[in-house]
């Protein structure tokens, strides 16, 4: 096992002492572990981002293994358990909460309470639209990263990140969807939940 002073060491030498007491300190929630929210909590688990909830209600299945994070040995388990063993390999000092159950309007802003940003990484449009309103509407000061349009062997060059309003960016190209039958490719997944990991970071080191 690796100790906390060697991974320290290891951030000591890519950033300085003020951005790893930013996301060191920081609070965010990924809702949402497919796709997205698996490749999103292991980019911010690499950056050193120091609080996390996970939160999702589903099992990792054959189908996930072409896109997600997890591997054979993870199929149907839980994906809040079968993240945990990913992120553990990562960083295991992190302070990880995870959550499974199903988020709906009613608990929506109870389970993302104390969580000032909120990565959105559902899979269906219903879901997404529901997320972004609720927590817009009971929280006053929660920002949302949503993921939308990864769908596709189109240009990763089209996926970019849009400030649509003061509380919610987009990462995405906007219109691509799954259902159109053109299916989801790792790549232009990644490209997206690297766009949402990334906006979080420049939030958390104040560059917005």
């Amino acid at each position: 096992m690796i100790s906390r002073e060697e991974l320290d060491r290891a951030f000591d030498s890519r950033f300085n002492k003020e951005m790893q007491e930013k996301l060191r300190n920081a609070r965010v929630a990924v809702a949402g572990l497919g796709g997205l929210g698996s490749n999103i909590a292991v980019a911010l688990s690499r950056s050193g981002v120091g609080h996390m909830l996970l939160v999702d209600f589903d099992t990792v299945d054959t189908t996930n293994l072409n896109r997600q994070a997890y591997g054979i040995t993870q199929l149907g388990k839980p994906k809040t358990e079968a993240i945990m063993e990913v992120l553990a390999e990562i960083n295991p000092y992190l302070d990880i909460e995870t959550r499974l159950t199903k988020v709906t309007k009613e608990n929506a802003a109870d389970i993302f309470e104390g969580f000032p940003i909120v990565c959105e990484a559902f899979d269906k449009a219903d879901q997404k639209a529901m997320l972004v309103s609720t927590l817009l509407e009971k929280t006053s000061d929660t920002v949302i990263i949503s993921g939308n349009g990864m769908a596709g062997v189109g240009s990763c060059n089209d996926i970019k990140t849009t400030h649509k309003m003061k509380r919610l960016y987009i990462c995405g190209d906007g219109k691509t969807d799954v259902d159109d039958g053109i299916g989801l490719m790792a790549p232009r997944v990644m490209v997206a939940a690297g766009h949402q990991a990334g906006q979080v970071i420049r939030l958390i080191l104040g560059l917005d």
